[in-house]
């Protein structure tokens, strides 16, 4: 009876519409007998409500209950832990998750890669928005009044001659970013060092954090990145899930399809290393 109930649960959310016991019938191949009295039930708990006029039914207010209580007790660090795990196991390179504080970002989890040379790593390092994949997979999603108040508070300092240090390349790089849906850092930091970041997405689709891997370039070659951003970007969005987020409710238009090998090239232009989709 409970998989039937929250199957029942799955076809209200998938459609975001009331549905009546007729429409549930045929989405769900049940008895008619059984969707009445499993939405008695679950009405009587407040898990779906009837329009009393219409005789459809929605999801209820005791799940939006439940599921705030389940977003305030998440744990961005211990939900990181396996997931990060993974992504070194599959990269053997560093990888962190990072949240957003002002113009910085703050290491909040990283599991270390197998190599005796190894990207910084330490969980409460600091480091600017604009010149790390963490930083620039978190601003590019941002709401437009938030990021533009972001870019007029911060100070660009060029750690390498391939830090971005005007706001008008960084709203360009950020362009890209959305439309690829994962960062850069090539050098950008700190020279020698190469990294990764995609955003990870609340209950409400923000982007809250990121997630990345870090490197030296001799090992994060060009011929890598598409792995590497492929992997990167299936972490992100198995935290997003852990985080509450759900692609099923069109909370990311901003998505696109994995990258492939032949979707991503190198493109070097006045120093500048971005990867970009060429696949449309």
């Amino acid at each position: 009876m409970l998989d039937r109930s929250l199957g029942i649960l799955d076809a209200l959310a998938e459609v975001n519409e009331s549905l009546g016991p007729a429409e549930l019938v045929r989405r769900l191949s049940l008895h008619k007998s059984t969707i009445h009295r499993l939405l008695a039930v679950l009405e009587q708990h407040g898990f779906v409500r009837k329009d009393p006029k219409e005789g459809k039914y929605s999801l209820g207010m005791k799940l939006f209950e439940l599921g705030s209580r389940a977003v305030e007790g998440l744990d961005l660090r211990g939900c990181s832990e396996p997931i990060l795990r993974r992504l070194v196991e599959a990269t053997r390179e560093t990888a962190h998750v990072c949240i957003l504080d002002g113009t910085e970002m703050v290491s909040v989890a990283n599991v270390q890669g197998p190599w005796a040379m190894r990207s910084p790593s330490t969980v409460g390092r600091r480091t600017p928005v604009y010149c790390t994949s963490v930083g620039k997979a978190v601003i590019a999603f941002l709401p437009s009044a938030a990021l533009d108040d972001l870019i007029e508070r911060l100070t660009f300092t060029p750690h390498t001659r391939r830090t971005i240090t005007t706001p008008a390349a960084l709203r360009a790089e950020l362009v890209r970013v959305r439309e690829r849906g994962f960062a850069i850092d090539d050098e950008e930091i700190e020279k020698g060092l190469r990294c990764v970041g995609a955003p990870i997405r609340d209950h409400t689709g923000c982007a809250v954090a990121a997630i990345s891997i870090a490197g030296p370039a001799f090992r994060l070659v060009d011929q890598r990145l598409p792995g590497i951003a492929r992997a990167v970007t299936s972490a992100a969005r198995g935290l997003s899930r852990e985080m509450g987020y759900s692609e099923q409710l069109g909370r990311n238009p901003e998505a696109r399809k994995r990258p492939s090998q032949g979707d991503v090239r190198r493109v070097v232009k006045r120093g500048e290393v971005r990867v970009v989709s060429t696949g449309g």
